[in-house]
């Protein structure tokens, strides 16, 4: 049976996804997982060396997204040193799990520095491409893996306008991305982070197809 690493995870999404397909998967993250199902509640170096045949890792964002970039300064323009510091420690554990030895890896997160920093993703995917009508861009950093085919094109939803009562400016998001407005920052992140099920069974179904 191949083996499957789910890294940062604790929805239980994509492992559930493999799990339903006869992989033997299991989820990895420092919080407990959501759902039922195998998963090792710890840091992923404790188990990266056991023979998996594929990861799939979701390292987290908050301090890689590009959209977070505007707090890398302080207000009066100099360096915000800690903020720095987590996002070279955010590239140093995505540049460890790229060297894993895992035959087979993708790394997902937005867009982000890594980009610039590491390497360019080989493939940028929506939710919209696999029966979500959201727009969230996903990129994803493949190793000895094909790029994801679109499985159920839809529309890309509804968008949000409103005035930020903060600074009276007009804003626009996506209605998905409104929803979390108003949300506590931990439950806000985990909702967030969540893999769209359509994107979950894809990676099952096409990855899972070249193990």
């Amino acid at each position: 049976m191949k083996k499957v690493l789910i890294a940062c995870e604790c929805s239980g999404a994509v492992r559930d996804a493999f799990t339903a397909r006869g992989f033997y998967a299991v989820s990895c993250d420092l919080k407990d997982t959501e759902s039922p199902g195998l998963h090792h509640k710890g840091d992923v170096f404790e188990i990266i060396k056991e023979g998996w045949d594929l990861m799939i890792a979701h390292p987290p964002c908050t301090y890689l997204a590009v959209s977070g970039a505007a707090w890398l300064y302080n207000k009066d323009g100099t360096k915000n040193e800690a903020r720095w510091a987590a996002r070279a420690d955010g590239l140093e554990f995505v540049r460890k799990l790229m060297a894993s030895g895992v035959p087979r890896i993708a790394i997902e997160n937005p867009v982000s520095c890594i980009s610039s920093q590491i390497r360019k993703p080989e493939q940028i995917i929506q939710p919209w491409m696999f029966g979500h009508s959201v727009v969230k861009t996903t990129c994803l950093w493949l190793d000895n893996l094909p790029k994801l085919k679109p499985t159920n094109i839809v529309d890309k939803g509804e968008f949000k306008v409103w005035t930020d009562p903060k600074t009276g400016k007009v804003k626009r998001c996506h209605s998905w991305h409104y929803q979390f407005f108003g949300m506590p920052k931990a439950k806000r992140q985990t909702a967030r982070s969540k893999t769209f099920q359509g994107m979950a069974d894809a990676m099952a179904e096409q990855w899972g197809a070249v193990l």
